[in-house]
């Protein structure tokens, strides 16, 4: 019996590395690595050894034959990958070894070469993967460092709570927390505590892994006008980011219009339609927890300017939706291209996802029923909103050929969730254009000893998985640096950042603060049968970090 990979594949590729007969793919020497949507299991050349499964961070790769019920089609779509002409695979029956060699960690450093004192500031997966690179492949000293209280950037803050096991990956993280060669530094702020200038005279090098934080905009009229938010906020709010109001997302309206086509767009109608009680045994922030058993939400539109060939999203996050208990999947089917385009899709392809999904001509004038659903809309564009000083209806048009007149989709609740956007950092350069740090190969432009990681580097997009190949080529390039001895020498020394940080932001959480934060929220999720239950403002965060006596409910 073969193994497959499901909906929550990370495609960081630990998997491909532990597998004996290479029967994973694409693989990071191949040329689709981090282009595709998930990593794939050939169900011809699997021997059901089971060492993926046990590799993989997120908890992704199960037997065929113990799928879940609403996990059944990822067997079908593993195998789909290899029946076109051109994907990897053997020639024949027979499994295809690897070769084993000595290990050789390609981005070391010369067994005489001097430590190297590094600061990673952010401790999301890319900063975590450049982090883990440098402390498992040289003796370099590492200084984590993030502007909130406790770590985890992404998984902490940008995972849906009903994805715990993509939360999982912290898990693999949080190893490094309490390495002896590190040093951490939460609720440590660039810019506000300390300086680009001052970190980098304290260290060899220092890595940016800052991510995009912000949103793009619609481009409306009066876009900050209230019922107006950003998918990044609400996400934010449901997993309890302490700069995000408990009472900031208003839940009154029947129905929500969600413009993007991407899988935060999902994540966000997903949690939107689904019933409350669905998340009660998960990590969701109280507060989000609560607004959502009183809140009156029954329909979720999605609004997306492309057809259902060409979505943002992935096949495996539009499969989720059709298993969605209790809540039913629509296609609008105002636009004749997008049942064409569905007929029309071959196995492999985007818009087959939506072959056996009910269609139907949807009537807008009719206010939303008792039951809960997700309506797709595509060939859509979103062109104002009216309600006075908040949201009573959306304007939507139609795109391209045969795009037809407007519509009016009465709704008090618009998100957007059309892509996020890198902000500057304070002392380092940035393209307005691209909203990313210019670089070469990680190495920041006309900053010896700077480099970037992640989104802030190479923009938004890629999963969690993409950052290890973007962490291992800028970590290369800082190595190649020290070789050649370009990096600048620091004129502080360990001991001197630390009194400076703490001279500047006397709450910092290390790592033993951050393990009180850890046991806080486990003890609390335990009284109430779930994994955990989050400390929501940064009080409560650095009261749990400096002792559990210190917490209240």
């Amino acid at each position: 019996m073969t193994f497959a990979i499901t909906q929550t594949c990370c495609s960081d590729a630990t998997c491909v590395a532990v597998c004996p007969v290479n029967c994973i793919h694409p693989t990071p020497e191949e040329r689709a690595f981090g282009s595709t949507e998930m990593l794939y299991i050939d169900p011809k050349t699997c021997i059901d050894c089971g060492a993926c499964a046990d590799a993989c961070p997120v908890d992704a790769i199960f037997p065929v034959d113990a799928l879940a019920p609403d996990q059944q089609e990822y067997a079908a779509v593993n195998a789909a990958y290899f029946e076109e002409d051109g994907q990897p695979g053997p020639a024949d029956d027979s499994p295809n070894f690897h070769t084993w060699s000595e290990p050789r960690f390609a981005r070391s450093l010369p067994a005489d070469f001097a430590p190297l004192r590094v600061a990673v500031v952010g401790t999301g997966p890319a900063g975590m993967y450049a982090a883990e690179d440098l402390l498992l492949h040289t003796a370099a000293e590492v200084t984590l460092i993030d502007r909130l209280p406790v770590a985890g950037g992404l998984v902490r803050y940008g995972v849906a709570p009903d994805h715990p096991a993509t939360r999982r990956v912290g898990e693999t993280f949080a190893r490094f927390h309490t390495h002896p060669r590190v040093r951490m530094y939460l609720g440590l702020e660039v810019g506000r505590d300390v300086s680009a200038q001052e970190i980098a005279a304290h260290h060899d090098a220092v890595v940016y892994a800052v991510g995009a934080s912000a949103d793009r905009r619609l481009g409306l009229p009066d876009e900050e006008r209230p019922g107006i938010v950003s998918a990044t906020e609400f996400v934010a709010w449901y997993n309890a980011h302490p700069e995000v109001a408990p009472d900031a997302i208003d839940l009154s309206a029947a129905r929500v219009v969600v413009v993007g086509n991407g899988n935060v767009a999902l994540d966000v109608a997903r949690i939107l339609a689904c019933d409350p009680e669905t998340l009660a045994g998960t990590d969701i922030a109280d507060h989000a927890l609560a607004a959502l058993r009183a809140g009156a939400v029954r329909e979720v539109v999605v609004v997306g300017r492309r057809g259902p060939e060409h979505a943002a999203y992935t096949r495996s996050e539009a499969l989720a939706l059709r298993h969605l208990p209790g809540v039913r999947l629509v296609v609008d089917a105002h636009d004749p291209r997008t049942g064409e385009a569905i007929d029309a899709a071959g196995p492999r392809d985007k818009a087959s996802v939506l072959r056996d999904v009910d269609r139907e001509r949807v009537d807008w004038s009719r206010p939303p029923g008792g039951e809960r659903r997700i309506v797709l809309r595509f060939h859509s564009s979103v062109r104002g909103v009216s309600g006075g000083d908040g949201v009573q209806a959306v304007e939507v048009s139609g795109t391209g050929e045969g795009a037809g007149e407007g519509t009016r989709i009465p709704a008090g609740l618009l998100l957007r969730a059309v892509g996020y956007r890198g902000l500057p950092v304070t002392g380092l350069p940035f393209d307005e254009a691209t909203a990313t740090v210019p670089h070469h190969g990680g190495r920041v432009d006309g900053m010896p000893g700077t480099y970037v990681v992640g989104w802030i580097k190479r923009g938004p997009s890629g999963g969690i998985g993409a950052n290890r190949t973007c962490a291992a080529e800028t970590v290369g390039t800082l190595l190649a640096d020290a070789v050649a001895g370009t990096l600048p020498a620091p004129k502080g020394s360990a001991r001197a950042f630390q009194r400076l940080a703490r001279r500047r932001n006397r709450d910092l959480v290390d790592a033993r603060g951050l393990a009180g934060i850890e046991r806080a929220e486990r003890t609390r999720g335990d009284r109430e049968g779930r994994p955990r239950v989050k400390l929501a403002t940064v009080g409560e965060l650095v009261s749990a970090a400096k002792g559990p006596w210190r917490l209240t409910r």
